[in-house]
């Protein structure tokens, strides 16, 4: 059991599916890890902070949580540098085929990339099509012009066609891992 700082209790099938992006988590794990063996890049998975309060010990080397409380709202799940520059990221997945659901997205991490573009840093969003195979990079401010569009009761996704013209589709791969930064130097350094 998990519980949220408004004391608010996560039920099993909430945390489960929280775990939908684990395999797309995964693939860019190993692209950090492959990005820190070859000195191309120093990008992390930010730890999200939890309050461990209650925990039961089966035996001497196994220890079993059995609550625990989110300490503060994460903010985004990468950070890093990369070419001297600061960089900040969401990732997500969804299985739809044509939109992606702004409500796997969260207010707070969206302002948090606003935030990083404003301090001089690179801030986006990756979004997997899981159903489609397709990666896309989509850039902060954007994202936020959208977010504040759905404040005013603009749209609740972000359509596959928007994507495909003001987003930035991830086709490089590294040893069967998304090579992302192929795409950060097409789009913030202007490489081709």
């Amino acid at each position: 059991m998990i519980n949220y700082p408004n004391r608010k209790m996560a039920k099993q099938s909430e945390i489960l599916y929280g775990n939908r992006g684990m395999s797309f988590e995964k693939e860019i794990n190993d692209s950090n890890d492959y990005y820190r063996v070859h000195d191309i890049a120093l990008i992390y998975k930010k730890p999200t902070p939890l309050q461990i309060v209650k925990v039961d010990y089966p035996s001497r080397s196994h220890a079993v949580v059995r609550e625990a409380y989110f300490q503060a709202p994460s903010t985004t799940d990468y950070n890093g540098v990369y070419r001297g520059k600061y960089i900040d990221f969401e990732a997500k997945e969804t299985s739809n085929k044509t939109a992606f659901p702004l409500r796997n997205i969260h207010a707070h991490q969206i302002e948090h990339l606003k935030k990083v573009i404003d301090h001089g840093g690179i801030g986006f969003v990756l979004i997997k099509f899981t159903t489609l195979d397709k990666i896309f990079l989509l850039d902060g401010r954007i994202l936020y012009d959208i977010y504040k569009q759905t404040r005013k009761g603009g749209r609740k996704s972000i359509s596959l066609k928007f994507l495909l013209e003001h987003g930035h589709l991830v086709e490089d791969k590294i040893v069967y891992t998304v090579d992302y930064l192929k795409t950060v130097d097409r789009v913030y350094f202007h490489e081709t």
